[in-house]
């Protein structure tokens, strides 16, 4: 690609965007408040609440990827809008999206958030599946990161932002009910899942959706987001934030959670997208279901195995950036993760990483 990108934040997930840029043929340089000395990238030290810092970085790249806590990526953004450097996040956080495309309509660069694992590859299999029928009744949208061998009663380890978990769990849901979006409370409406023959749960969480409830309202009857976890673990976790009152200190409930259920290495990512509809067949129309069913497990890159929802997440904003330099993307304004093509995201270098064996799923209420 011979273009220089920023990638702000290098943790967990931040780190292996950056290598896998690198080996894709980008320029990469991180930025990190921490001295990272055995870093394979090289990584600038410096404070990323410093505006002034951010613009000067980013009127001499190409483009940044912010891997940092959803909190921190406004002023990033803006920094990005105003040298009309492309932008991509992996945020689930609703308020900072609308923030973006609030900006986006004058942007003289790429604006790309959600770009992770949910909110981003989801609604892109969700979005693709859609285009194969010619009128729609839902669309049901399921993901996962779970511990492979769960223990007690959550059955969880918090593998991911504990602050994007909580805040998941305690954000109104927008969905789209009689083909009109609404907003409805977290951890609602739990239902059955069995995939490889396990038997899960899934229920109402916030932000997985990103941008597909205003996309498909008006084309869909029914549409929303659900999180998968194994079972007993909504009333669990309702118990804690309400009963409790947790609910009231995310932060501190945050540090309890982590402090109960830390990371674990062997994890697994489920992700479950069924489209219910009719297709013209041989002059008629057949009322069918789809399903995309898959279960990714931790991958070996560069002689370090990664956890599924590191490598899932790295790969998904990899495979957009990839498209966007490809040209394959609109090279400014605001860019929707339903706008990309399945066939296209999975023809990429990164993207090649999703195409794994389907598994069966069954679904009940």
């Amino acid at each position: 690609m011979d273009k220089n990108v920023l990638v702000l934040g290098m943790g967990k997930v931040g780190s292996l965007v950056a290598l896998m840029l690198r080996d894709t043929g980008f320029l990469v340089t991180g930025i990190d408040k921490n001295h990272q000395p055995d870093s394979p990238i090289p990584v600038i030290q410096a404070d990323l609440s410093d505006q002034d810092f951010l613009t000067e970085q980013f009127a001499k790249t190409d483009a940044v990827v912010s891997c940092l806590p959803y909190r921190l990526n406004k002023p990033v953004v803006q920094a990005a809008f105003d040298t009309g450097t492309h932008y991509f996040d992996l945020t689930e956080d609703v308020p900072t999206a609308n923030f973006i495309k609030e900006l986006s309509g004058k942007a003289k660069c790429v604006l790309a958030p959600q770009c992770g694992l949910a909110p981003g590859f989801v609604a892109i299999v969700g979005a693709s599946m859609a285009l194969e029928f010619d009128s729609l009744r839902s669309i049901l949208l399921r993901v996962g990161a779970l511990p492979q061998s769960p223990q007690g009663l959550l059955g969880y380890a918090f593998n991911w932002s504990p602050e994007g978990v909580v805040n998941q769990y305690l954000n109104d849901c927008e969905i789209i009910v009689n083909g009109v979006r609404k907003m409805v409370p977290a951890m609602q409406d739990p239902e059955s899942i069995v995939i490889e023959g396990k038997k899960l749960e899934a229920f109402t969480t916030s932000g997985g959706l990103g941008t597909m409830a205003e996309s498909f309202e008006g084309r869909v009857d029914m549409l929303n987001y659900k999180t998968i976890r194994y079972p007993g673990h909504q009333q669990a976790m309702k118990f804690y934030f309400h009963e409790l009152l947790m609910k009231n200190n995310r932060e501190l409930a945050g540090e309890i959670l982590v402090n109960a259920l830390p990371p674990v290495n062997n994890d697994v990512v489920y992700v479950y997208v069924a489209v219910d509809g009719w297709k013209n067949k041989s002059g008629r129309k057949e009322h069918l279901r789809d399903e995309f069913v898959r279960s990714y497990y931790p991958i070996t890159i560069h002689g370090k195995t990664w956890r599924a929802i590191s490598w899932t997440t790295a790969c998904s904003v990899c495979a957009v950036m990839e498209l966007v330099f490809s040209g394959k993307l609109p090279q400014k304004g605001f860019i929707q993760q339903e706008d990309i093509r399945l066939a296209d995201f999975l023809a990429t270098r990164n993207g090649r990483l999703y195409a794994g064996n389907t598994t069966l799923g069954q679904h009940s209420k």
